[in-house]
């Protein structure tokens, strides 16, 4: 079941290992943040000690892991992190770093689930900002057989076919219908690779930190004893052996039969991530790769930014972020002037409301008795109103604030509203408040159809 709150962590907690690709030792510490927040990762270890959005728009390679890059800092390696927080879903944590790379530990997410348990949950006063797929989203790449698929659905799941055409692997097939079972069914999957990419690897300056306790070496070849030698070198262990059973370097048990399909599973869910919000969708992928993941985490970004100016989607069964009695609280008007009947969506630059129009409203009475339209000044009164629990929401106490109206451009009605009509209304600032001057631009909705909008100015001054 998918969290209906934001949640971040109860305290900071500290995990240590070496790098899978720059084997470079680091010690990562997840540290509880704001709502709002996000992931973000911040390299401590540098001047300044920049910050790094997990943001699909900051990805500067996906050769064999996903690495960001921002404010001159690079974190290689993230979608291991990343799927461990989207699998407890953990919407906001910063992740402090002392090098470039997170530590690989078991080649999993279960070290990263673990510590993430010992930290402990804390939930926020706030709705998870989720993006429901509207449409049928599709990648592909003919070259490689790669195709990716996102399909509307309200909830989270995700199904990966992996198909390497190799004799020790056959076509496996991994789903997660629940995340709530991720821990238990997708966490302990491992990286792995292929015998004959090992030298290339090496080679192409990776795996640094590669060593057979942290991956899965899949054995697709005979090998002979001198060989053997040279990739105990390799690897700097004294010995190592093939498991002839299951063609699986050094004798490693696997942790699930499919454990390489579920592997990949965990590397869609982190880059996915990259999104930036909670996604509802099913997800369906064939022979993905973070390349792959990574172009349809854009496209998903992308429908995303469509989407922004229009309504948020609206769910009647949903808690409200503020009901009538907190929004009493922010603001002062009472019956039969308070207009707004629940907030269900605020976050730094928009908001949206519901108003429930009845013929119990005390302005039918002399407004067109027979026939009931609800006024437009009263239209733009709960549209303002709307936009003040915004801009309140800017300071550390509201209460102690005043918002007043000090200007209406740009106002249109576009339809009668009729009791019945439940209106949305949204409001998103235009510019910055400076100097409690609050620029923002509103719109009502019924139905999905626009019905008024208009740009306001207001002003925030601080109660005597």
């Amino acid at each position: 079941m998918l969290n209906i709150k934001q949640q971040t962590i109860q305290k900071s907690v500290t995990l240590s290992g070496v790098g899978l690709h720059t084997g470079v030792a680091a010690t990562m510490t997840f540290v509880p943040a704001p709502i709002n927040h996000g992931y973000k990762f911040q390299r401590i270890d540098l001047p300044n000690q920049p910050t790094v959005d997990a943001d699909v728009d900051n990805v500067v390679d996906t050769s064999r892991s996903t690495v960001l890059e921002q404010n001159g800092a690079r974190i290689h390696t993230c979608e291991h992190v990343l799927a461990a927080l989207v699998g407890l879903q953990i919407d906001n944590v910063l992740i402090q770093l002392d090098g470039p790379e997170p530590p690989i530990m078991d080649g999993s997410a279960i070290k990263f689930v673990e510590a993430l348990h010992d930290a402990g949950f804390e939930e926020q006063n706030a709705s998870r900002n989720y993006f429901e797929i509207p449409e049928y989203v599709h990648y592909v790449n003919d070259e490689m057989g790669i195709e990716i698929a996102a399909l509307p659905l309200n909830d989270y799941r995700m199904t990966v076919m992996v198909d390497y055409n190799s004799r020790v692997i056959s076509s496996q097939h991994a789903s997660l219908n629940n995340i709530t079972l991720f821990e238990q069914e997708i966490a302990r999957s491992r990286t792995f690779c292929f015998l004959h990419e090992l030298e290339m690897l090496h080679k192409q300056n990776l795996i640094k930190g590669g060593d057979l306790t942290n991956a899965i070496v899949i054995v697709d070849r005979e090998v002979n004893d001198e060989e053997l030698e040279h990739l105990a070198k390799l690897l700097n262990k004294p010995k190592i052996a093939v498991n002839k059973q299951e063609g699986i370097l050094n004798n490693l048990e696997l942790n699930y039969p499919n454990e390489m399909a579920r592997h990949k599973l965990l590397d869609v869910l982190g880059d996915l991530a990259l999104v930036g919000r909670p996604i509802k969708a099913q997800i369906l992928a064939a022979r993905p790769g973070h390349a792959a993941n990574v172009a349809m985490a854009k496209k998903i970004k992308k429908l995303m930014k469509l989407a922004k100016s229009a309504v948020p989607p609206y769910d009647p069964r949903m808690p409200a972020v503020m009901d009538i009695n907190r929004i009493a609280q922010m603001i002062p008007h009472r019956y039969p002037f308070l207009m707004i009947d629940k907030i269900y969506y605020l976050d730094e630059q928009s908001v949206a409301g519901v108003k429930n129009v009845t013929m119990n409203e005390p302005y039918f009475t002399g407004h067109f008795p027979n026939n009931p339209i609800m006024p437009g000044v009263m239209q733009l009164e709960a549209m303002a109103q709307t936009g003040a629990i915004l801009a309140l929401s800017t300071t550390a106490d509201p209460e102690n604030y005043w918002t007043f109206l000090a200007a209406i451009e740009n106002c249109r009605f576009r339809r009668n509203v009729v009791p019945g009509d439940t209106v949305i209304f949204k409001c998103e600032f235009t510019f910055p408040i400076k100097r409690g001057i609050v620029k923002m631009h509103g719109a009502g909705y019924v139905g999905g159809q626009l019905v008024c909008e208009a740009d306001m100015t207001a002003s925030l001054v601080r109660k005597k």
